[in-house]
């Protein structure tokens, strides 16, 4: 089936390339948010073990990668990176012009995604986090060559689905994974390490948890609007060295 002009926002056909968590998590915020119905996203996989989880949100599914870019205009390829260059040849004979594609995977660039794709496909790289599972997700994206402003713009309305999502240079993608992608494990384990100090001076464990975890919930608020109104957080150490460097914890 060949892929035509993209129709309204509505009919939209949104194909998935690997099923796993992070795709999961981002067709159920379109699915939530409204912006994609689910018999409309199409994802694929070679086995069912992931698959399950996206027919359970009433989504299509496959184990053909060519059958989801065949009938999805706006396709995300969501496998590990060390895979991605032989999918993108196995479905390069059926991509058009009139495809987006867009990689989650870390580490490739876009030069290396057009290279791998027929000339002029328009192609964007985006680095979303787990807190997207809860639509709460923090995601920055980057445009190839050949990728309009209207292109990008859908990519980025969708993608408000899952919580917050800025174009940036592609330089700050892989900034990004440390920052956000690998910066969530780092606040559980601040999270962990408060709760764990309230527990060895006698507070139950189950309440130290839940205290440690609304301390971080009231900051994000605060720190948010600190940011945006005030500069640096006053909460925030404010002590430099010579260098501008802020002072050690």
């Amino acid at each position: 089936m060949a892929v035509v002009a993209a129709p309204g926002l509505d009919q939209l056909r949104v194909g998935f390339v690997g099923a796993g968590r992070m795709a999961e998590a981002l067709a159920q915020g379109f699915i939530r948010a409204g912006k994609v119905e689910a018999q409309h996203i199409l994802a694929s996989a070679p086995s069912d073990r992931n698959l399950c989880h996206f027919r359970a949100l009433g989504c299509q599914t496959t184990h053909s990668n060519q059958e989801v870019v065949q009938n999805c205009w706006l396709v995300f390829f969501a496998t590990k990176p060390h895979v991605l260059p032989a999918v993108l040849a196995e479905v390069a004979p059926v991509v058009t012009t009139e495809h987006i594609l867009v990689s989650v995977a870390a580490g490739i660039s876009l030069s290396t995604l057009e290279e791998l794709l027929p000339p002029a496909t328009r192609v964007l790289r985006i680095s979303p986090n787990l807190p997207c599972v809860v639509q709460e997700g923090a995601m920055v994206m980057a445009r190839g060559r050949h990728t309009g402003n209207s292109d990008a713009e859908l990519l980025q309305t969708l993608l408000e689905a899952c919580g917050q999502c800025e174009e940036v240079p592609e330089a700050h993608v892989d900034i990004h994974t440390g920052l956000s992608g690998s910066g969530v494990a780092f606040v559980c384990a601040f999270s962990e390490a408060l709760a764990e100090g309230a527990i060895k001076m006698g507070m139950p464990s189950g309440l130290a948890h839940r205290i440690a975890a609304q301390t971080l919930l009231a900051d994000l608020p605060l720190g948010g609007a600190t940011h945006r109104e005030l500069g640096p957080d006053p909460a925030r150490p404010q002590e430099e060295n010579g260098a501008g460097c802020p002072c050690p914890g």
